[in-house]
């Protein structure tokens, strides 16, 4: 790995994730994706910042009538959602106070609906000083051209787009690092689709196995 890597990589120590509102009324009315794939980068997302001991945090609203989706609640069941009434989080001081409290100056975003409880707080952030990313495939919008025009408003205000299995790439940067390879492995294997079968595939080739780094 380079001395000095490109200052806009993610890096475990450098950056917060917060997973917005994936719930069940969301889920029903996304139109710009297919609800699996978003639940199942979403779920990467969470299960990677476990691997890497990313500050994590996960927000509702109204959970008294819809709580996160199964799967979601399930993988990130160590962290206690933030539950609120505004459509954009930053206007909760509770969430501004733990973002601010993990002094980390990047943050990752990832929610739905792509065009509200993404947008507003993401043009909030950025406002105040962040560098916020953009996990678009593990956002929905109630079509596909309101998610694109939100993805197309977040990045003229500043925000930098990415995608869910570079954003665990990113993280793991090098195969080497044997505290984290073998999980971020199985965690391409089990949610990465097509290249998550080539990627242990090629663990496989390069024996690259538990006992023999």
């Amino acid at each position: 790995m380079p001395a000095n890597p490109a200052k806009t990589l993610l890096s475990p120590d450098n950056h917060s994730l917060l997973m917005i509102d994936h719930q069940y009324l969301q889920m029903l009315t996304i139109r710009s994706h297919e609800a699996s794939e978003v639940i199942n980068h979403a779920v990467a997302l969470v299960e990677a910042a476990e691997i890497f001991e990313v500050p994590m945090l996960t927000t509702t609203a109204f959970k008294e009538r819809q709580g996160l989706v199964a799967p979601l609640a399930e993988a990130s069941k160590a962290v206690k959602p933030i539950d609120r009434t505004t459509l954009n989080s930053w206007e909760d001081p509770r969430i501004v106070d733990w973002v601010e409290k993990t002094g980390r100056k990047k943050l990752v975003i990832a929610g739905q609906w792509t065009e509200i409880c993404v947008a507003m707080p993401v043009l909030s952030a950025l406002e105040e000083g962040y560098e916020v990313y953009v996990v678009t495939d593990a956002c929905g919008g109630a079509s596909r051209e309101a998610h694109d025009m939100a993805v197309e408003r977040m990045l003229q205000a500043g925000a930098r787009p990415i995608t869910t299995w570079v954003y665990v790439s990113e993280l793991q940067r090098d195969w080497a690092r044997a505290a984290t390879a073998e999980k971020v492995t199985k965690l391409f294997a089990q949610r990465g689709g097509a290249f998550g079968q080539g990627l242990l595939w090629e663990w496989d080739l390069l024996d690259l196995k538990e006992g023999t780094r």
